[in-house]
């Protein structure tokens, strides 16, 4: 049977379609299989290894490292102007794939007897190697899709299909970890988080060299209007702090990671000791992923029709709605009012669902608006600095909000077996958290983004001229 021949585009590069959709999503599922048990993390730490308020410090300090890695690494693959085989930032996330194989792992080395001050140094250490090889790799694959396509609608494709990705990544340990993980009585079983973290990381790197050998880059990296003008990492970044949209895209991400990141913790110890079944957490955010898988496919023209931020911004108002919602309603400790906490995560998750699947695309839309205002394509440091936002939020707010459950009476080392008071502290903390995170979207996508439709077109055009030109 004769070979399909594969259609060009008027560049002669292959046409974009469903494999570059496909490809994008490996990505976003390779950096999860890494990234999904962050939030087994605090767990971890406060139950099986015993530090409880220390981990909450830690977190805060490892992030000194994100201030310095994020940045850092984004300036590095901007000023690379070596000639690849194929692409720079391919290159990039070739490497980092290879040490996320055991990087995750390093997060979860099982020693609970060791002393208090041998804990602290292998929660850094380990930290630090597994955050150094997830920049490698992450931030290059941020930066790609604004070079895969150009066009508004092929980004929101990519987008959504990121976000399916990302999904994937997590659904994974989300439904099948809580199973293994933890015992009849609701308590952690570290060895196993260890194991389970290597598996993750084997199969983080078969979806990466999956994406890698799929992408078709059909974009310039480096299109300057001056090629005379040397790359200075800090007018970049303040170039970066000058971006509306880049800025309302981040502290939109940082506001939904809060959420996601921040209330993880809470909500584990809220189905130990309230609902007093920690295995159906997986089941009942399976169902709340469900608004994200039908909105997916519909984002592609949703975007065309009416615009990335006129979208994303309604996904916000539908999370605060929800958000409200959970915290009001009366969410018994029983039956009924787990039914109560699946159907405002439907909610939380369609409005997330709205959000997540236009969110990538939006930034690389800002990193277009930072081409059009300043001439310079600077994709590896805008991610970065976007990056960096990002996990600052997924560090700062697990460790904030540890530390208000501290305060409210949480104790690690009673593992699944919280007092009654503070179970139902969790109850409240937990749609407080996603209230605030609804909050710190809203207020990025609709106050502080600027790139409606109308401006997006403009924005485009003038930059397909300027291209001609040069």
């Amino acid at each position: 049977m004769a070979k399909k021949p594969v259609q060009l585009d008027e560049n002669g590069k292959r046409a974009f379609g469903m494999r570059d959709c496909l490809a994008y999503a490996a990505g976003d599922l390779g950096c999860n299989m890494s990234f999904a048990l962050k939030g087994t993390m605090a767990i971890f730490w406060t139950q099986f290894m015993k530090l409880d308020l220390w981990y909450s410090l830690l977190l805060i300090v490892v992030q000194v490292w994100d201030a310095i890695n994020d940045p850092l690494i984004g300036s590095i693959v901007d000023a690379d102007k070596r000639q690849y085989k194929r692409n720079k930032f391919l290159q990039y996330i070739w490497a980092g794939s290879i040490g996320l194989i055991v990087g995750g792992a390093c997060c979860f080395l099982p020693f609970p007897n060791a002393p208090v001050w041998a804990k602290m140094i292998i929660f850094i250490a380990g930290y630090v190697v597994w955050d150094a090889f997830y920049t490698v790799a992450n931030v290059p694959y941020g930066s790609l899709l604004s070079l895969i396509s150009s066009k508004p609608a092929d980004r929101a494709s990519l987008s959504a299909w990121r976000s399916v990705g990302s999904i994937g990544g997590n659904m994974l340990p989300m439904i099948i970890l809580p199973f293994i993980i933890y015992d009849s009585n609701n308590n952690l079983i570290g060895e196993r988080v260890f194991i389970a973290a290597l598996i993750m990381g084997v199969l983080g790197f078969i979806c990466f060299q999956f994406m890698i050998k799929n992408t078709e880059i059909r974009e310039e990296s480096d299109v300057k209007l001056d090629d005379s003008v040397k790359f200075n990492v800090i007018e970049a970044m303040g170039n970066f702090l000058k971006n509306r949209p880049a800025v309302g895209a981040t502290l939109a991400a940082m506001g939904m990671f809060i959420g996601m990141q921040g209330a993880t913790t809470a909500v584990t110890v809220l189905f130990q000791s309230y609902f007093k079944n920690v295995q159906a957490s997986g089941i009942v955010q399976m169902f709340a992923m469900i608004p994200i898988f039908v909105f997916t496919p519909l984002a592609r023209k949703m975007v065309v029709k009416y615009g990335k931020k006129e979208l994303a911004t309604i996904g916000a108002i539908c999370s605060l709605v929800a958000s409200v919602l959970m915290f009001v309603l009366p969410m018994t400790a029983d039956g009924k009012g787990m039914v109560i906490y699946v159907l405002c995560q439907l909610i939380n998750s369609l409005g997330m669902g709205i959000y997540s699947t236009v969110s990538w695309a939006m930034m690389g839309d800002a990193i277009d608006y930072n081409e059009w205002k300043t001439g310079k394509r600077e994709e590896g440091t805008v991610y970065a600095l976007h990056s960096f936002f990002r996990k600052l939020a997924q560090g700062i707010g697990p460790a904030l909000v540890l530390a208000v459950m501290v305060a409210l009476g949480y104790i690690g080392a009673n593992e699944g077996n919280q007092t009654i008071e503070v179970a139902t502290n969790m109850r409240y903390l937990v749609p407080a958290t996603y209230t605030f995170s609804a909050l710190m979207q809203f207020v990025g996508l609709s106050l502080v983004y600027n790139l409606d439709k109308k401006s997006l077109a403009e924005m485009n055009e003038a930059l397909a001229e300027r291209h001609a030109k040069a």
